[in-house]
């Protein structure tokens, strides 16, 4: 079944960001923020497995860059690429994911919420259990280390989570916004939203945010105050061999 894009694609605003969020991947692993967390070769980098399944390119026209990412990640090994006419070379198997929105912080109502309990490594298996069971987007067993990440919790079980990932120079990712199936419809994701938002803005960085385009959330997140400032793509890419 075919299902309607959740927002109008046809009127991005290129202008609502800078330049770094037109390769926002790569802009994220090189400016420093996670460099423990990333492993770089050459014209290529990428979050450790363990973290995030993205790599990014300084130029992805280049078949050098494609070649660096051949020897980072090794053979055989599936990771995920983002952007509008991203190609791997030929020979690479790739499955595109599905068409997608950045987002950017217009009008965001930033506040921080009473009950959101910052969330930590002994939280990661409910978060790993509710992301698999909400599906908002990969969550590996370190990702919850990319940045702040906010909980809303019913008798000592988490029910909301939203959090920080992607991080170019002046820029942070809200990400992971999800909620239990039984919790929906109280408000909880919007106040999560707002919450790191809040977190966000307080260190002087503006917020931005993706989602696949056919994600009925897209339009909570324009209610919220995010526009649309580009239109791109999410791949899945192996290596050859």
């Amino acid at each position: 079944m075919t299902v309607a894009a959740a927002v109008d694609l046809s009127r991005p605003d290129p202008g609502l960001g800078d330049p770094d969020l037109d390769r926002v991947v790569w802009a994220s692993l090189t400016s420093g923020h996670h460099a423990r967390l990333t492993q770089r070769r050459g014209d290529a980098a990428r979050y450790h497995p363990d973290v995030a399944p993205f790599v990014g390119l300084a130029d992805p026209a280049d078949p050098r860059g494609w070649a660096d990412v051949a020897a980072l990640v090794g053979p055989g090994a599936t990771v995920a690429v983002s952007g509008a006419g991203v190609v791997p070379p030929a020979d690479w198997a790739v499955t595109l994911i599905g068409r997608g929105v950045q987002l950017v912080d217009v009008t965001l109502d930033k506040q921080p919420d009473p009950e959101a309990v910052r969330l930590g490594p002994d939280d990661v298996p409910q978060i790993l259990d509710l992301v698999a069971r909400t599906e908002p987007g990969p969550f590996r067993p370190r990702t919850i280390e990319l940045g702040t990440y906010l909980g809303i919790k019913h008798d000592g079980r988490l029910v909301a989570l939203a959090g920080e990932r992607l991080h170019p120079q002046g820029w942070t990712e809200i990400s992971a916004v999800c909620t239990d199936p039984a919790y929906r419809g109280r408000g909880l994701a919007s106040r999560l939203v707002s919450a790191v938002g809040a977190g966000i803005a307080d260190r002087g960085d503006r917020v931005l945010l993706h989602a696949l385009a056919t994600n009925p959330a897209v339009s909570l997140y324009q209610q919220l105050g995010f526009r649309l400032r580009a239109v791109t793509e999410f791949r899945s890419v192996t290596v050859p061999g």
